[in-house]
């Protein structure tokens, strides 16, 4: 296969149309059914792409009009995506995980006319609220399981919406062509909506500028070639998915693989393999969690080797990292650990083919990073936002530093305000907010975007991140302390899944912590610890102990002030549905000292 054909164009269907002429009969997709797995070449990719664009066109819709779609990541998705693009339509993607209320919001803020779900469940939310969308007019359902005999005016099967498209290819075989070229650089692309971790999501405008701009962008950093292969397992609509399953595709004609479900990401990704591997940090901290639990189970013989092996590779990477000279002893010595452990580990993962692997969305604990620089696994982070198309600043090509997100995207300004807050310009920052010219204006000023985070370049021009902005805590005392490092050294224990740290204006840091239910369960076997629900297993004084302990060593790495003095076990998990969390899995904050106050307020009371 040709390696480096770039797709070129200056909007999504320009480079689409260049990937389809460039990689025709090739494979773009792949898809599990029934335990199949299925190719969809680029030809079959256009196919449907012109089918959706003639039909939303047939429907009536006009440039620049919304059109949302929900579901989970499947070849409809894109379809959708790319064909609305081509009619000149703007994309709205909905989480599948909304209830439908937030539902609601999404599609009636946007104006969408058009609304397409995956399902029997979304077509049931939709339902709920479709009277109270006066713009709604079709919803199109692609999997029909149980809804055979199901009839609705205003719904449409998949099946019968695309005929629509085939019936107005035969009465106009031009018109296809016609509307994409119609298409421009600063025409809008798509609405993404923000998580909404302070208040109601915010329709964050990109054009197909932005797109095609980032998608140059990324390669310099990271060059992907079409040999590639992605699993597409994140939430579609958020912009950290579609940086690979959509602009990185298309750039670069590497092949994406859709999870069969969002319960068989583990057994997907082993039978994948993929090449470019990546993920938020709650997915690389379960793997690091599941591999250190499996090890304290292995024998002592087994559990000698890792640590010797870990012990190694570390150090490896830490000269690797830091551009440092490899003696011959220790190449050897990382040659025999990556044979007898890593290997073997890495293929059990998944990850054997890996070349290349990121983290992002938040913060991650420079230790896991360590960690799987240290098994072979190139893990960097990088920093950037939906309003900055995504990435603003990576670890580049061997331009790795661990605890740093990285240098600036060629062709991205980034400053430092005088009060530490991170801003930048480039190809890669949106329009505004679509509806919203106040948010618009607090945070687009003068071409610079405003981020909101707060961080400082090193010597090297490396940029570290300190905090939200709002988030940062100011002690009684008047001390300023981030508090995300210290929830990220918490959160690098197996036995913690989430933790957040609170203190502003007291006098002392205390925190929530959330349990990894899986490996806190494991801890309560070994040590026959008698317990009957979740929240009886979280107040269980062996636990309270455990966690304790881990507590206790973290502490012991900070400065004095910056201590967990007390902490509470929340006896519950944290749900997206309870909106705990966004669906990116980061905590929001200001809910969880909302809702938690009692418990916070109890750590104070001595």
């Amino acid at each position: 296969m040709e390696i480096g054909r770039i797709a070129e164009g200056k909007t999504v269907p320009e480079m689409f149309q260049s990937r389809v002429q460039l990689s025709g009969n090739q494979v773009a997709l792949r898809y599990k059914k029934l335990g199949i797995w299925h190719d969809v070449t680029w030809d079959q990719y256009h196919q449907k792409v012109k089918e959706v664009c003639l039909a939303l066109i047939s429907l009536g819709i006009q440039p620049g009009e919304c059109v949302a779609v929900i579901g989970e990541n499947c070849p409809e998705w894109v379809y959708v995506d790319l064909g609305t693009m081509h009619a000149g339509g703007t994309t709205v993607g909905v989480y599948a995980t909304n209830s439908w209320e937030q539902c609601q919001y999404v599609v009636d803020h946007s104006e969408s006319r058009f609304y397409f779900v995956e399902n029997e469940e979304q077509l049931d939310k939709a339902l709920r609220f479709r009277d109270k969308v006066p713009r709604l007019e079709k919803i199109i359902v692609w999997d029909l399981k149980g809804l055979k005999h199901f009839q609705d005016p205003m719904v449409l099967s998949f099946d019968d919406f695309l005929a629509l498209g085939q019936a107005q290819e035969k009465q106009d075989p031009a018109l296809f062509s016609r509307h994409w070229r119609r298409v421009k650089s600063d025409d809008l692309a798509r609405l993404i909506y923000t998580s909404g971790t302070t208040g109601p999501p915010k329709g964050a405008m990109l054009t197909h500028g932005n797109i095609t701009w980032m998608s140059q962008a990324m390669y310099e950093g990271n060059p992907v070639e079409e040999q590639d292969e992605f699993l597409s397992f994140l939430p579609l609509c958020h912009i950290f998915e579609q940086l690979f399953t959509i602009f990185m595709n298309i750039k670069y004609g590497a092949i994406v693989n859709f999870i069969e479900n969002t319960d068989t990401v583990i057994e997907n990704m082993r039978e994948v393999s993929p090449t470019v591997a990546y993920g938020v940090p709650r997915i690389w901290e379960k793997y690091y969690s599941g591999i250190m639990i499996q090890m304290a189970d292995a024998t002592w013989l087994k559990r000698l080797i890792f640590h010797v092996s870990l012990g190694v590779g570390k150090k490896y990477a830490l000269f690797k990292t830091s551009h440092r000279q490899i003696s011959p002893w220790l190449r050897l010595a990382y040659g025999l650990a990556y044979f007898a452990t890593f290997r073997k580990l890495k293929e059990r993962l998944g990850f054997d083919r890996v070349h290349l692997a990121f983290s992002g969305a938040a913060p991650i604990s420079p230790d896991v990073l360590r960690f799987f620089q240290g098994i072979g696994i190139p893990l960097r982070e990088g920093y950037g936002q939906t309003e900055g198309t995504g990435v603003t600043c990576a670890n580049q090509g061997d331009r790795v530093k661990i605890g740093t997100v990285g240098q600036p995207l060629p062709g991205v300004e980034v400053k430092v305000t005088e009060d530490g807050e991170i801003c930048f310009r480039g190809g890669n920052v949106f329009r505004g907010y679509f509806k919203d010219p106040q948010a618009t204006a607090a945070t687009l000023k003068n071409g610079w975007l405003h981020s909101g985070d707060v961080g400082e370049f090193d010597a090297e021009g490396f940029l570290h991140i300190t905090d939200r902005k709002k988030d940062l805590i100011i002690t009684a005392g008047g001390k300023n302390i981030a508090p995300q490092n210290i929830e990220n050294q918490l959160k690098f224990s197996p036995y913690i899944n989430d933790a957040v740290v609170i203190g502003d204006r007291r006098k002392y840091l205390v925190a929530i912590i959330v349990i990894d239910e899986d490996n806190v369960v494991k801890f309560a076997q070994d040590n026959k610890i008698q317990y009957t629900t979740y929240a009886s297993l979280t107040q269980h004084a062996e636990v309270q102990k455990l966690i304790q302990r881990e507590v206790d060593a973290v502490n012991k790495t900070l400065a004095n002030v910056e201590t967990v003095k007390k902490f509470t076990i929340l006896p519950k998990k944290l749900y997206e549905e309870d909106g705990e969390v966004t669906p990116t899995m980061k905590v929001k904050r200001k809910y969880i000292n909302e809702a938690f106050k009692d418990l916070i307020e109890a750590m104070y009371k001595d």
